[in-house]
């Protein structure tokens, strides 16, 4: 199992960086295809892979570009551009 949580850090790696220069079509591939060696390998995402994207829509999320973060009584709450929010309590 540990050859396909490389596969999903790699993934994950290639999803930010081509989030980071705009191509936001290729980072949501590397997402679709990092959640799908999860599921057949039968792996949870790590947290910080889960955090940065949308369920809804498979979108890399950074804040400010396409993401906005907010604080609301004890969580974050992070709304992508397709209205999909995420709550998370403070850690």
């Amino acid at each position: 199992m540990e050859i396909a949580a490389e596969r999903i850090e790699r993934l994950h790696a290639l999803a930010r960086a081509a989030a980071a220069e705009g191509d936001e079509d290729r980072a949501r591939v590397y997402v679709q295809l990092a959640r799908r060696v999860a599921e057949r390998n039968r792996l949870s995402l790590p947290k910080r892979f889960r955090r940065f994207t949308c369920d809804r829509c498979d979108a890399y999320l950074r804040p400010g570009a396409n993401a906005r973060v907010r604080l609301q009584n004890g969580h974050v709450v992070i709304t992508c551009d397709c209205g999909q929010q995420a709550r998370y309590p403070y850690e």
